[in-house]
């Protein structure tokens, strides 16, 4: 790690933390040990190729990990990524719970570094689920109020997908529905879910 430019920032972040100090330490001198420049991005130490971000580290209280930004275009080869909940699409873990498996599985963690550093390279992109599911009580809306379905369709992807997953996470069709109310003429204003 002589070699390469670290960043006062991670210095810091490592001094205050109190948890997987020597694991992240490990962490840190793998990924730059793979030509990466260190950033600090998301309160976290981030490793980056020409400003781009390629892995990051980050802690639970569990686990600690490296997390791969667009992890779902590697090659698995040891079975070890991990896709943190089902609504995540490019990014993926490998997580540890010792310091061991980092030491020991060294030359592994850098193959699957220098992996995400070709796909960056290549311009790689996840392609995105394009399919959003409509819970019935939006849809029952569209029904009502056909603008609210063509104000809905001119929303980004990603904003279909918050008021779609927001609208559906209500255990009941009372909530939901409520929900939908709340939000049709942000919808029909063309505005987000969090958009003032």
């Amino acid at each position: 790690m002589k070699n390469r430019k670290t960043n006062p920032k991670i210095d810091e972040y490592l001094n205050k933390t109190q948890e997987w100090q020597e694991e992240f330490t490990a962490m840190r001198r793998i990924a730059l040990d793979c030509g990466l420049t260190e950033d600090f991005k998301w309160n976290h130490p981030c490793y980056t190729l020409n400003n781009k971000n390629i892995v990051l580290i980050h802690g639970f209280k569990e686990y600690c990990a490296y997390l791969f930004h667009k992890g779902a275009l590697l090659q698995d080869t040891q079975g070890i990524l991990i896709q943190q909940t089902e609504n995540v699409q490019s990014a993926r873990q490998i997580r540890f719970t010792t310091i061991s498996e980092i030491t020991e599985n060294e030359a592994v963690l850098k193959d699957y570094i220098y992996q995400a550093i070709e796909v960056e390279k290549a311009g790689l992109k996840v392609e995105k689920k394009a399919e959003i599911m409509i819970p019935e009580e939006l849809q029952s809306k569209f029904d009502d109020i056909p603008e609210l379905k063509i104000a809905f369709e001119e929303l980004t992807p990603g904003r279909q997908r918050a008021y779609t997953l927001y609208f559906s996470q209500a255990k009941q069709s009372k909530t939901r529905t409520s929900r939908v109310e709340k939000y049709i003429q942000h919808i029909l204003d063309g505005k987000g879910l969090n958009d003032k």
